[in-house]
């Protein structure tokens, strides 16, 4: 008999319990008092459990009811998602979103959007990828990812379609007891040769970038960047990092900016794009996605978000200035142009891989429902 069991049945149980009262579920379901009765009446009699105690003037829960109510609420949301995702994978919906992102993507933008995603599409289940460079283009190329959003720096290959996302300001930095840090002047080169410079990158980016963005021939090299971070605090060397990251350490004095020969006076601007195969259009929910990532970033640098120093120094597509990184996006089909503020002694970020926390910091605070490195090859 347990296989009779309809969702209409456990829909009545499910009011009923919530109302306090077979009338007043017979009013929320449009139905007779009596229609409800005998519904739960039949239902009991198939799972063989009492549900309701009657012997008062209200039917109550009865201990074995308060143990099936949540099993029930639990199945009739399952069969809403259920029908929800029928409905939008008629639609055109996708399946699921899969991204690959650059380890540098401000987490309060991205997790901003992840909210309103979860809320704009509950049925849609999240796939998230963290690579670092150019990387991020591979799964993208291989199909694994529908969307990266990745540096200008690297050459994208031409198969990849892209938009312009955000930029993100990076800048060097200290321990206030490193030699490094007396300096008030501009540092010249010949003085970082004698340091260590710390730079975030594995073996592929050094194959594929060689030394174009090192200052000295000291090198450690740091494939995590929360370890390149807390190096920096202990005074190993010097490095570059986004600013949104180190912002509470200039505050407190853990760590001193520094700034070296021919330094951009506003610190060093990395553009971020939404990469995506151009043979393969995207479909109603990552459309939505990259349009709210826009979205998140001109917030966060308009003042309208305070979560957190990771919610600023984002500068949004639409809001850039002329003589910053307006000139790349003046020709959106090359992203290959280079950029404004990018050459070799200006960003560690093509050895360093990019510029963000690690995957650990991602996954405690955002929470996704599947997260992963996304595997070459």
């Amino acid at each position: 008999m347990l296989d009779g069991v309809s969702l209409d049945q456990l829909r009545t149980f499910i009011a009923a319990a919530e109302e306090g009262s077979f009338s007043a579920a017979g009013r929320q379901l449009r139905r007779a008092q009596s229609v409800v009765s005998h519904t739960l009446a039949n239902l009991e009699g198939q799972i063989g459990v009492k549900l309701f105690d009657r012997s008062g003037r209200v039917p109550t829960l009865t201990e074995q009811g308060e143990a099936l109510l949540s099993l029930a609420r639990a199945v009739a949301t399952e069969v809403d998602l259920f029908k929800s995702r029928a409905k939008g994978l008629a639609g055109g919906l996708e399946a699921e979103l899969s991204l690959v992102v650059d380890a540098m993507i401000p987490l309060a933008v991205l997790a901003s959007a992840v909210a309103a995603f979860q809320v704009e599409f509950p049925s849609i289940p999240l796939k998230l990828y963290v690579e670092m460079w150019e990387a991020v283009a591979d799964p993208v190329l291989d199909r694994r990812c529908a969307i990266g959003l990745m540096g200008s720096m690297p050459p994208v290959p031409p198969q990849l379609r892209h938009e312009r996302v955000l930029t993100i300001r990076a800048i060097r930095v200290v321990s206030p007891q490193h030699p490094l840090a007396a300096y008030r002047a501009p540092i010249p080169m010949s003085v970082l040769a004698e340091h260590i410079q710390l730079v975030h990158g594995d073996l592929s980016s050094v194959s594929r970038t060689g030394r174009l963005g090192l200052l000295s021939p000291r090198v450690w090299r740091l494939c995590d960047l929360a370890a390149k971070h807390h190096f920096l605090r202990a005074g190993f060397g010097f490095g570059i990092m986004p600013l949104h990251m180190v912002e509470a350490d200039l505050a407190s004095g853990a760590l001193v900016e520094i700034r070296i020969e021919d330094d951009p006076p506003d610190g060093h601007l990395i553009a971020m794009s939404a990469v995506y195969l151009t043979n393969s259009p995207l479909g109603p929910a990552g459309r939505w996605f990259i349009d709210r990532l826009k979205e998140e970033a001109a917030i966060r640098v308009n003042g309208d978000a305070s979560e957190s120093a990771n919610s600023i120094h984002v500068i949004p597509v639409t809001s850039r200035s002329p003589s910053g990184i307006g000139l790349a996006a003046a020709n959106p089909g090359n992203l290959n142009a280079p950029h404004p503020n990018a050459n070799a002694d200006s960003l560690d970020a093509a050895s360093e891989g990019h510029l963000f926390g690690s995957k650990g910091e991602i996954r405690q605070k955002i929470g996704l429902s599947q997260f992963c490195r996304a595997k070459r090859g």
